[in-house]
This record gives structure tokens, C-alpha cells and sequence, in this order.
């Protein structure tokens, strides 16, 4: 493990390539990151805390970080983003989607069967924001955004081969999008955020949940579940999931132009790739976690995709709509998402399904 550790840090600093800062005696800067993974979950053990020391060696030890993963510094996950907003924390990673409905433009990405690369997504997400909707999270620095892996469908009791074994399943759904989606293939949406998983999972509030492999371990789903049913690539992706890493803009502003640098070499397109790379290579070993427990593992073929694409269809039609109705040309943000991911999909070769 430390050595797979090891390498994928390696690999982050390789990725971003900026070179680090030395012989300054001037101002140190401690910033606050907050978010709501776990500290062993792989989210905060392979990307958050690499990411921080990256920055903290480029800035010669100038910039430093006070690292709270779990919601150590109090509120709720939906809580993080006004957080970063407000001053409460320096930098925070979260979904867009905790808030339903209020950055809208980004949905384009959690629609049904958009996306089946993490790495090539996110860099087309990055892509849209800046050119379709710069100012969609307005009111924060944005450093990075990315998507996860593929997701898949985990239930305890019933196995899901079909539409037809979706009817009447209590799913946590992650989004707003991700909620009509199960609403449309028969289920029973109920929202909540990744840490409340186990514990509705244990008491029976929900049958199962929607999460793509990689989170699976850190919240023991693998345990808590029996069944799981993942798409074959071919068939595209049943949906994922958009977040944001994103500061405080006035922290951001008040940083000497040397630091500022620094942060601004650790954002943008090449920084959102690797942490959509690296969540979606953990993919391998959530599934592994459950197979290893002796689940049962369903790969719903291309074919069989076809009728969760047929019921999932009226998602999107209502979501170019809703765009309409606030302004925004629906069709346009839609096709412009298709062809970015199309565009990077070409330059990032989709990762080969892996079996374990």
C-alpha cells in the first residue's frame, strides 16, 4: 500500500509539472482544507493529501495546510461550498449537486449515459465551465472540477439485471439529475449525502444505493450490500457524479503573486484530469472489496443497457427544457458537453474495464 501510495503521488507531481519555489524568507500561509470524505477514504488518502503536499514543496514550505477531512471543522456536507464562499474554510471539495438546482449548467455532465472516462470528462468539464458557464460557481476560485468513475447500482436484498427489478427499490441518489434518473427506471429516490449510506443502509431506510466502485469501501458498502450491477463500457455509463475543489476568493486574491502562482500551477484542466483519473483507477479495488466479500457482480451488456437508455431518455429532454426556461440555450450547452467529452475522449484513451 505505501508503495502504490508512493507511486500514485509520484504520478500526481509528474502530471502537473510546475517547478518549485525556492529561496524565499517571506510570507507563510496556512490554509484550511474541508470536505466530507473520510481520512481513509481513497479521495482524501490518493488525491486531497497529495495535492496539498505538492503545494506545500512548490512553495518551498510557504504555503501550509490545515487538512479536515470527515466535516471536522462542523456543518454538513451541503454546508461546504457556502463555507469556501463565506471565509469559514480556505478550500473545500464537494458536488455541486449537494445543492439541487443551483448550478444548473453543470448537470449536463450527471445526465444518463454521458460519459464512460473519468480522466476525459473531467477535462471536457473543465473545458465547459470556462467557456459556457464561467460564471457558474462565481462566487469562489475555482481550482479544479472532475467527475468519478462509471456508477454502479448496489442493492442488499434484491439483484438488478433489468429495468424491470428497479421497480420499487429505495435507492440513495447522490443529485438532482441522478434522482429523476432512478425516479424514471422505476425506483425510489432518496437523497442524502455519501456518510449517511451506512447507517440507512443498516436500519433498512434504503434497499440499496448508487455510488460508483471506488467509494464503496469507505462506506462499507460492500458489507452492508449483496448485489451490484455495473454497465459494460461499450453500453456508456449510467451516470456520474461532478465536484469542485474551490477557494475562497478572497484568501485567493490576498496571496502574494509568487504563491498565487503556485496555486494557479496546482488548478485548472491538467489538475482535474489526475483527480478524475486517480478516483476512477481506486475503481479496481472497491470492486475488488466486493468481490473478495463473495457479492454477486452483474455486467448489464450493451444490449441490456439499451431499456435503461430508452426510460432515461425523458432525463435529458426535461433538462435542455429547464435550461431553456432560465435563459440558457438547453440544446447547445448539451451538444457542446457531448463534443468536449468526445473531443478529450479521443486525446485519453478509455481506461480497459479491469476484472478482479
Amino acid at each position: 500500500m505505501i508503495q502504490r501510495r508512493t507511486l500514485l503521488k509520484t504520478g500526481a507531481a509528474a502530471a502537473f509539472g510546475a517547478p518549485a519555489l525556492t529561496g524565499f524568507a517571506q510570507q507563510t500561509v496556512t490554509l484550511k482544507f474541508h470536505t466530507f470524505m473520510a481520512p481513509m477514504s481513497n479521495v482524501w488518502v490518493d488525491m486531497h493529501k497529495p495535492w496539498m503536499a505538492k503545494v506545500e514543496k512548490e512553495s518551498g514550505g510557504r504555503i501550509k495546510f490545515e487538512a479536515y477531512p470527515a466535516m471536522q471543522l462542523g456543518g454538513t456536507p451541503v454546508q461546504l461550498y457556502d463555507q469556501a464562499k463565506d471565509g469559514v474554510v480556505d478550500i473545500i471539495w464537494t458536488l455541486p449537486g449537494n445543492t439541487a438546482g443551483r448550478f444548473p449548467r453543470v448537470e449536463v455532465f450527471e445526465l444518463p449515459f454521458m460519459m464512460n472516462n473519468a480522466e476525459a470528462t473531467s477535462k471536457a468539464y473543465w473545458e465547459y465551465v470556462q467557456t459556457m458557464a464561467p460564471d457558474e460557481f462565481k462566487d469562489v476560485q475555482v481550482l479544479a472540477l472532475q467527475v468519478h468513475g462509471p456508477g454502479v447500482i448496489h442493492t442488499a436484498d434484491k439483484p438488478v439485471k433489468s429495468v424491470a427489478d428497479m421497480k420499487g427499490l429505495k435507492l440513495r441518489a447522490p443529485t438532482r439529475q441522478v434522482t429523476k434518473l432512478l425516479a424514471s427506471l422505476g425506483a425510489t429516490p432518496v437523497g442524502m449525502p455519501l456518510p449517511s449510506i451506512p447507517d440507512s443502509l443498516s436500519k433498512g431506510t434504503i434497499n440499496g444505493c448508487v455510488i460508483p466502485w471506488e467509494v464503496v469501501p469507505s462506506v462499507k458498502v460492500h458489507e452492508l450490500t449483496k448485489y451490484h450491477a455495473e454497465f459494460d463500457p461499450a453500453g456508456g455509463s449510467l451516470y456520474t457524479t461532478t465536484f469542485v475543489m474551490a477557494m475562497n476568493k478572497a484568501k485567493y486574491n490576498s496571496l502574494p503573486p509568487d504563491l498565487k502562482k503556485v496555486i494557479d500551477n496546482n488548478s485548472g484542466m491538467a489538475t482535474s484530469a489526475w483527480l478524475g483519473k486517480t478516483q476512477q483507477g481506486n475503481d479496481v479495488l472497491g470492486r475488488k472489496a466486493a468481490s473478495d466479500h463473495g457479492n454477486n457482480i452483474f455486467t448489464v451488456s450493451a444490449g441490456e443497457a439499451q431499456e435503461f437508455r430508452r426510460k432515461a431518455r425523458s432525463i435529458e429532454v426535461e433538462w435542455v427544457e429547464d435550461m431553456n426556461k432560465k435563459g440558457f440555450d438547453g440544446k447547445k450547452l448539451l451538444e457542446t458537453a457531448r463534443a468536449l467529452i468526445e473531443k478529450h475522449g479521443k486525446a485519453t484513451p478509455a481506461p480497459a474495464a479491469k476484472k478482479v
